[in-house]
């Protein structure tokens, strides 16, 4: 099972960025959802020219 702590995390990233819904982010699939906060990490990244070791949704 995938740790709550974590869920929330991904969910309030999600939310925060792009303004969807509780509901609309927690419908997403797990590994969509991961990949929706490593592509937004991703530009985020590359706007505040930070490396990619700082993100925290890379694995």
């Amino acid at each position: 099972m995938y740790p709550a702590d974590k869920i929330y995390e991904e969910a309030a990233f999600i939310s925060y960025y792009v303004h969807w819904s509780r509901e609309e982010v927690l419908e997403l699939p797990h590994r969509e959802r991961l990949r929706w906060c490593r592509e937004i990490s991703e530009i985020n990244r590359k706007v505040s020219h930070e490396q990619p070791e700082d993100d925290i949704f890379r694995i």
